[in-house]
């Protein structure tokens, strides 16, 4: 059996990642990702920031009317294949496949219910049968709408795959701050100069992202940069020499494209070289893990920022 799913802190998970908050992965369980997700949901809605569910932050929240769970007659989109099973660990191995994909039905139903396989198993129990036809509860995070006019032709059909709404706000421009371990959306003039960016006036913040920023090895690049293209199911350029914890004396490799892959479903391209920001083959670990100097998001929460965001937007990325 998976953890348990407390009821109100799931229900609040729930809002919170329809809101365009994102707390992580959907567990029910209290933790950094979900305070600082209340956090930013309180000031974006004027209310007072203590990063608690207090009154006023669950009157905002339920405002959505939207119950925390929705029971999903499984289709070959929820559960279809095929699937990648087993995932080698060596580069040298995985460059032979031809993608990297789930491993499994829940893997894949976890990942488009913004949840984890635990989670679904706690949600219906350890008996429960998974497969096409079967009825399986789930975090209620099916968008209303998926008109996805204007996404490119490999854009749209990973939108619709994890559940992404067509109708979130539009950014502006973002800000990486590394010590809360986020990636807020702004709305207004992006920040210039050596004051306070966030008295800068004009700024309206309408979403906020988990995401790990790097490591004492491959630390944030501090400073101004640009988001300029964006690529979807790419495959990696496996390089040693890019990353500290591998022998330079390996053989660079062309791994193949997939959610599991080492940028999970999207990369979008910064103005600094070798840097990104991408999607992760294990969601629970964003803001938990080290990553090799890019920014890691979940692959859902990646695919939003690719809808709110157009290529070329400005990045300003803070200690």
């Amino acid at each position: 059996p998976g953890p348990p799913t407390k009821g109100e802190l799931f229900h609040a998970q729930v809002l919170l990642d329809t809101a365009a908050f994102s707390p992580g992965v959907i567990d029910g369980r209290a933790g950094s990702s979900m305070t600082e997700a209340i956090r930013g949901f309180q000031e974006a809605n004027g209310l007072q920031v203590s990063g608690k569910l207090d009154r006023p932050t669950k009157s905002a929240l339920l405002r959505q009317n939207r119950p925390s769970t929705i029971t999903v007659t499984l289709t070959a989109d929820d559960v279809g294949g095929p699937f990648t099973y087993p995932i080698p660990s060596k580069p040298e191995e995985q460059e032979k496949l031809k993608e990297m994909g789930y491993r499994n039905m829940l893997e894949k139903l976890a990942e488009r219910y913004h949840t984890t396989p635990e989670t679904v198993v706690a949600l219906n129990g350890p008996d429960k049968l998974i497969g096409v036809g079967k009825q399986l509860r789930l975090p209620n995070v099916v968008p209303a709408a998926r008109d996805y006019a204007g996404a490119s032709e490999k854009q749209a059909p990973l939108l619709a795959a994890l559940n992404v709404s067509s109708q979130g706000p539009q950014g502006d421009y973002i800000v990486v701050d590394k010590s809360e371990g986020l990636l807020k959306v702004y709305q207004g003039s992006f920040p210039t100069g050596e004051g306070d960016w966030e008295e800068a006036g004009t700024a309206k913040l309408v979403a906020q992202f988990p995401v790990t920023t790097g490591s004492s090895h491959d630390p944030l690049p501090l400073g101004d940069w640009k988001v300029t293209t964006y690529s979807f199911l790419p495959p990696f350029n496996y390089q040693p020499n890019l990353f500290w914890d591998v022998s330079v004396d390996k053989a660079e490799r062309r791994l193949p494209p997939g959610p599991k892959g080492l940028v999970g479903v999207a990369w979008l391209d910064l103005t600094k070289d070798h840097y990104g920001i991408h999607g992760t083959p294990e969601p629970q670990l964003i803001g938990k893990s080290q990553s090799h100097g890019c920014l890691r998001m979940t692959n859902w929460d990646v695919m939003r920022l690719s809808l709110m965001m157009k290529p070329g937007f400005q990045a300003k990325f803070v200690a």
